[in-house]
C-alpha cells in the first residue's frame, strides 16, 4: 500500500485522489477525467465546469487543452479554472506544456508524443506531480511511459471524434492487455459517451477522458450524471 492509499479520504487533496486509482491490491471503479473543449469564452465554461463538478458523480481529474492559444491565455484561463478544480479536489492538469504547468501550479501535465519526456516533467514537476502520457494504440509506447515513470497512460481514440484528427485507433482489449500487466492506471479518450463507454469500462478503463460529451451537452451537470449511471 502507498502512503497516499493510507491518508484517510478527508486528509486526501486531488493529486492523492488521482494517483491512487491503483495505489492499492485492488483498482478502484471507474472514474471521469474531464477534458476542456479546444476553444472556449472563459466565464462561461468556468461556469459549467463548476457545475460539472458540483453534479456529483466520479469525476477525478479536469485537463486545460487549449492548443491553438498563448502561453498568456493558457496561463489566464488556469488562474480562473484551476481554483474550481481545487475547490472540488479535482486534480487539474495542463495539456503538452510541462513548463506552463510549473509556472501556474498545476497539480501535473499531460504528454503527448511530441512534448517531452515523463523524466523531464518529474524532476521540473516534483514527486507529487500527475504525468500522463498519450500512448495511441501502442503497447510499446505504454511500457516505455510506465518506464518512464508516468502515473498514468492514456489509450485512444476508441470512437471517432469532433475535438481532434483521429490518426490511430485502439480497441477495448488494449485496456484489458494493460490492466492485467501494470498497476499503472490507464486512461480511455475518443469519443467516449455515456452511451458507448461501458465497453471501455468492463475492459479496465481507471478513468473515461471525456470533452464534447459532457460541454457539447446542453446541460453539462447532466451529461455528468449520465456517465456516472453508465460506469456503474
Amino acid at each position: 500500500m502507498t502512503a497516499n492509499a493510507m491518508a484517510t479520504e478527508s486528509e486526501m487533496g486531488p493529486e492523492d485522489r488521482f494517483d491512487d486509482a491503483f495505489g492499492r491490491d485492488m483498482r478502484l471503479p471507474c472514474q471521469l477525467y474531464l477534458v476542456s473543449p479546444p476553444a472556449f469564452a472563459l466565464a462561461a465554461h468556468a461556469e459549467a465546469l463548476k457545475a460539472a463538478l458540483a453534479a456529483g458523480g466520479a469525476t477525478a481529474a479536469y485537463q486545460l487543452r487549449l492548443k491553438d492559444c498563448s502561453d498568456a491565455q493558457i496561463m489566464a484561463a488556469a488562474e480562473v479554472l484551476l481554483p474550481i478544480c481545487q475547490a472540488a479536489d479535482v486534480a487539474f492538469i495542463l495539456n503538452d506544456r510541462m513548463d506552463l504547468a510549473k509556472a501556474c501550479g498545476a497539480d501535473g501535465v499531460h504528454l503527448g508524443q511530441s512534448d517531452g519526456d515523463a523524466r523531464a516533467a518529474r524532476a521540473l514537476l516534483g514527486p507529487d506531480a500527475q504525468i500522463g502520457v498519450t500512448c495511441h494504440a501502442s503497447r510499446h509506447l505504454a511500457m516505455e511511459a510506465g518506464e518512464a515513470g508516468a502515473n498514468y497512460v492514456a489509450f485512444g481514440a476508441f470512437f471517432p471524434t469532433s475535438t481532434k484528427i483521429v490518426e490511430h485507433h485502439a480497441d477495448p482489449e488494449i485496456l484489458r492487455w494493460w490492466t492485467s500487466i501494470s498497476p499503472i492506471p490507464c486512461v480511455a479518450i475518443g469519443g467516449v459517451t455515456a452511451d458507448n463507454c461501458r465497453p471501455l469500462v468492463d475492459a479496465g478503463a481507471d478513468f473515461l477522458a471525456v470533452s464534447a460529451a459532457v460541454w457539447g451537452a446542453e446541460d453539462p451537470a447532466a451529461a455528468i450524471l449520465a456517465f456516472s449511471r453508465a460506469m456503474r
